[in-house]
């Protein structure tokens, strides 16, 4: 019997965030041409705290327990914290398109991480969606060419791989406390952490402030603060809550196909047959678990 369609809200939820995520892969490299990534990460915060405080009576009926503040300052540290400053350094370094295949990982270390600490099992339809979606990937990532936007991507994808290591301690964490504060509070203590982890940096010598203000470059960071950090993240954070660590995760090996689908639409990239079927295996990976959960 068919689910209600209720029971799918947490995969639109994830469907959307990994879109928006792979927007942001493009939207970031285009910004890094006019400012620096400190001040791209501390406008980006601070658009994206500005746009919660008309929503700050959501988190009135927010109870905090005893010694969460680990747990909490563990989450910010990774993410924002880290993360957006290993991946804007990263996309200096590296194309869009293979710094989006790098996340692919993210899955398999998020599953690991989720069976250790969370004792989270993996399925076999689950596993079998993994291992189809990361060799869709690998296969993407080999029927690739090198771009010209690239200049030391070896750099680029291990500052990439690092994002990815603070990602899997935030995914893993946040799945554990949503047991006991909702997703609007752990993005709105994302979005409040970044301003107060960024903003000082600002003032430092070696922080380079913009000497003009082009308009796309300055839209694409208030994109960044307002639909990517609020929305993609309040999404993934609602279906993470509803659904294990590891499938939901899982949604993040359309990243790189996604990314590659706006590379061809708006930067003119081209995709090689070998490229789309290659996409075609990751989306058949990535949905399977969901497919299976539906029947």
């Amino acid at each position: 019997m068919p689910r209600p369609a209720s029971a799918l809200l947490p995969y639109a939820a994830l469907l959307a965030a990994t879109t928006i995520w792979a927007s942001s892969f493009i939207v970031m490299k285009q910004a890094l041409e006019a400012f620096d990534p400190i001040f791209i990460l501390a406008v980006r915060m601070t658009v994206a705290a500005l746009c919660l405080l008309p929503f700050l009576k959501l988190l009135r009926h927010v109870r905090y327990q005893a010694g969460d503040w680990k747990l909490l300052a563990f989450i910010v540290i990774c993410e924002p914290g880290f993360y957006f400053l290993f991946e804007a350094n990263a996309l200096r370094f590296t194309s869009a398109s293979q710094a989006g295949m790098v996340v692919a990982m993210l899955p398999l270390m998020v599953g690991a991480a989720a069976r250790i600490a969370l004792k989270e099992p993996l399925t076999r339809t689950a596993s079998l969606g993994l291992v189809l979606a990361v060799a869709g990937v690998v296969w993407l990532s080999a029927a690739g060419a090198a771009t010209e936007n690239a200049p030391n991507p070896v750099l680029g994808n291990f500052l990439e791989f690092m994002a990815m290591v603070c990602a899997t301690g935030y995914m893993v964490t946040a799945r554990h406390l949503m047991s006991r504060y909702s997703p609007h509070f752990i993005t709105g203590l994302q979005a409040v952490a970044g301003c107060v982890f960024y903003l000082p940096a600002l003032a430092l010598p070696s922080t380079p402030l913009p000497a003009s203000l082009p308009l796309w470059p300055c839209l694409g960071v208030v994109y960044l603060g307002s639909v990517v950090t609020l929305v993609a993240y309040g999404s993934y954070n609602y279906g993470n809550s509803k659904l294990p660590a590891a499938q939901a995760s899982a949604f993040t090996n359309l990243i790189p196909v996604f990314t590659l689908i706006m590379g061809v639409t708006l930067l003119n990239e081209t995709l090689t047959l070998p490229q789309l079927a290659a996409s075609a295996l990751v989306i058949a990976g990535v949905f399977l678990p969901a497919l299976r959960s539906a029947r």
